[in-house]
């Protein structure tokens, strides 16, 4: 875990660790229409089911000098268009670690790592393997 530090013009420092500027950009992601979810490693996936919900979760943070690469792994609804939603991410997450930290948001990018179908509340992978054959499939 690297720590960035802000020069506050004489007043002190502020360190900042990678995992906040995480928090930050799964928290604006999530904000979008069209986010299922963020898709992180089995790890944070059992601690998600017991409860504890972790905000960084499929956030990768990587400082260099007065800039920031973040990169992503989203779930997201099925019926939204892919392009839509990831640019809308893009702008958010950008908009959210500019205006909250002050730093360059130089990429920001975004891994599509599953498609998620709600089916009267719930998630159905079988409902969504059917829609997607016969939507298909229908002249």
């Amino acid at each position: 875990m690297t720590e960035i530090k802000i020069d506050t013009e004489g007043a002190g420092q502020v360190k900042l660790a990678d995992e906040v500027i995480a928090i930050i950009a799964g928290t604006a992601a999530m904000e979008v229409e069209g986010v299922a979810g963020m898709s992180g490693n089995l790890t944070g996936d059992i601690a998600q089911m017991l409860g504890r919900r972790n905000l960084s979760k499929g956030v990768a943070v990587e400082v260099d000098g007065g800039g920031v690469k973040v990169t992503l792994n989203l779930l997201c609804e099925f019926g939204y268009k892919l392009q839509e939603v990831s640019e809308a991410v893009q702008r958010r997450v950008k908009a959210a670690i500019e205006n909250m930290i002050g730093l360059n948001a130089r990429e920001i990018n975004i891994n599509i790592t599953g498609i998620l179908y709600y089916n009267n509340g719930g998630v159905s992978k079988k409902n969504c393997q059917k829609r997607i054959k016969s939507g298909y499939n229908e002249p």
